[in-house]
């Protein structure tokens, strides 16, 4: 057993608190839209020039032009309001955003982050990643414990090129939730079904 992705993305909302201005990155990170806890009113911020994005719309609800920087549809709110790149990256880059929570390919037990391309591979572009674990207060991260071919993504230290050095401060995998620590990784929280000796077993990081 372990979480599934709307699982993790669940947890993760759970991290929101009320009154938050939150960066949701592409891939699971999207999904926590759909997960805000009732009572809690957090205002979804998107690179691409959005502030205040709601969930993501039904079939009959669906307008091509309002798209999040995952290229997804998605819905206006009364409070919505837009603008230009250059005002999104303002807010990013002066603070203004108290969380980002994003996808991942690699962390390291440090706390660098990995998740904005593989070498060789095609890639659309640097996106907001490295603007965002410079300018935002909280650093969240959702992603698979494990790559595809099994090996663990929580690493002593990260191969692929880094997004940010130290910038994690929580990571949400299928296997639980871990906080970077001096000297490692802190095992929070397991995911349901999940066994410490389980995730200690997938992790390279140093656990303490």
């Amino acid at each position: 057993m372990a979480w599934d992705r709307n699982q993790m993305a669940a947890r993760a909302a759970q991290e929101l608190q009320d009154g938050m201005y939150v960066n949701l990155g592409i891939g699971i990170p999207t999904l926590v839209s759909n997960y805000i806890p009732d009572g809690i009113d957090v205002t979804l911020q998107s690179e691409n020039g959005m502030l205040g994005m709601g969930p993501f719309p039904t079939e009959d609800e669906i307008d091509a032009d309002l798209i999040n920087a995952g290229k997804q549809t998605i819905t206006e709110m009364d409070r919505t309001s837009y603008f230009g790149s250059d005002q999104s990256f303002a807010m990013i880059r002066g603070g203004k955003i108290a969380m980002a929570i994003l996808g991942a390919m690699e962390v390291a037990e440090n706390g660098d982050l990995a998740n904005w391309m593989i070498p060789g591979k095609l890639i659309k572009g640097m996106g907001g990643a490295m603007d965002l674990v410079a300018g935002v207060g909280r650093v969240v991260v959702v992603m698979d414990h494990a790559n595809k071919r099994g090996e663990s993504k929580l690493l002593k230290k990260c191969t692929l090129p880094l997004t940010g050095t130290g910038v994690v401060d929580r990571i949400i995998t299928n296997l639980g939730v871990l906080d970077v620590v001096e000297g490692g990784l802190k095992i929070v929280e397991l995911a349901d079904g999940v066994t410490e000796e389980e995730l200690r077993a997938n992790t390279e990081a140093a656990l303490v």
